[in-house]
């Protein structure tokens, strides 16, 4: 999982109902590039470069996960659906919505459609002055000069003024701080990893991710279960046990709340699936032992993926020794987890079934995905 990047996004509109464009632009961009960290003032200006109505501009930071260039394609989409039909030309034109990429952190990019950082920036006073409000100290990553810098010097001459109105900052609600510690489970593919990693970035957590790559019985057990599943379980219950206490029981003054992507309870599902009845009576009384130790989640999060989409994750992924995983076997463990979580009377537990969301690739699966969420 990528770490998202800063994008700043400039707005403009000379045709209808400006301001409510800009607006509504703004909160596209939120649901389909990510979300925004800062919002200018609003200026009017003359139209540059061509005699036309007078426009309104902003100038926007996004936090996103998307490169560079898939920005842009979804800023040009975004255009499109409001009406926006650039020309080839060349030629300056009105328009109801303008959006442009100025600055993708330090990336210089130059391809036949994205140059970065935006070739006109240190030009034009229209983007350079509410560019200021929000990113006066960033540094033009060509020029290497600051943005307040560039606009002490821009010789563009022309009227600008600010308007009162203020644009406003789409949020997603959600106070995930309420808890001190979120478990994400789920099948093998699932996309818990993912979305866990997703929601300490944007939510300031704490993350903890099972170190299940560090096992050196994974790949052999994939190939000969019942000779190894025994001590894979072992393994895994003590790595597990050790990483939750040790990373549960420091406080990290910096963070909101703690999210793992998983809880130790999985042990005790997959040894049921795995061990013979003698090996899971065994397992069975050492896992209880650890497990009253442990902290125990305020809420206990699965993630259902029906199996085909299961199988299709484990593939697109392309761990080789995942590649021979049967639907019998994970038909199995999702029916072990359901059973593990009715079970539950202390524990606060949210089934949310997505096997029809892309929450990684698509912006708006993953704020449905985070609408569900009871907290």
């Amino acid at each position: 999982m990528k770490a998202p990047k800063i994008v700043h996004i400039a707005l403009g509109s000379n045709e209808g109902e400006r301001f409510n464009i800009l607006q509504k632009a703004i909160d596209r961009i939120f649901e389909e590039i990510g979300s925004v960290l800062q919002v200018s003032s609003v200026y009017e200006t003359p139209a540059w470069g061509f005699s036309g109505n007078a426009f309104l501009n902003a100038c926007i930071s996004v936090n996103t996960r998307f490169t560079s260039e898939d920005v842009l394609r979804k800023l040009l989409a975004i255009e499109a659906d409001f009406g926006r039909k650039r020309n080839d030309t060349g030629n300056y034109q009105n328009r109801c919505l303008d959006l442009d990429v100025l600055l993708f952190e330090d990336e210089v990019v130059e391809t036949e459609i994205l140059t970065l950082p935006h070739p006109q920036i240190q030009n034009r006073r229209f983007v350079l002055q509410p560019l200021n409000d929000i990113a006066s100290a960033e540094v033009h990553p060509v020029l290497k000069k600051k943005i307040q810098q560039l606009l002490l010097e821009v010789n563009d001459a022309s009227e600008i003024s600010k308007i009162d109105k203020k644009l406003q900052v789409p949020t997603m609600n959600l106070k995930f701080n309420a808890c001190n510690y979120i478990a994400v489970e789920g099948n093998i593919g699932a996309g818990k990893t993912s979305f866990s990693t997703m929601v300490s970035q944007d939510f300031n957590a704490k993350l903890i991710l099972e170190r299940f790559k560090d096992n050196p019985f994974l790949p052999k057990f994939y190939e000969d279960q019942e000779r190894y599943a025994f001590s894979l379980e072992m393994s895994f219950l003590a790595d597990r046990y050790q990483q939750l206490s040790d990373d549960l029981a420091q406080y990290d003054l910096f963070k909101d709340f703690v999210i793992s992507d998983y809880d130790v309870f999985k042990s005790l599902i997959f040894a049921k699936i795995t061990l013979a009845e003698d090996e899971y009576s065994l397992y069975q009384k050492l896992f209880h032992l650890m497990y009253k130790e442990l902290v125990k989640p305020d809420l206990y999060i699965y993630l259902y993926q029906n199996t085909e989409r299961l199988l299709q994750n484990i593939k697109k992924r392309g761990r080789e020794y995942e590649q021979n995983i049967q639907p019998d076997y994970l038909m199995n463990i999702n029916k072990s987890y359901l059973s593990f979580m009715k079970s539950q009377t202390n524990m606060k537990v949210q089934i949310i079934d997505i096997s029809e969301l892309d929450f990684v690739n698509n912006r708006k699966d993953y704020l449905k995905l985070l609408a569900e969420i009871d907290l």
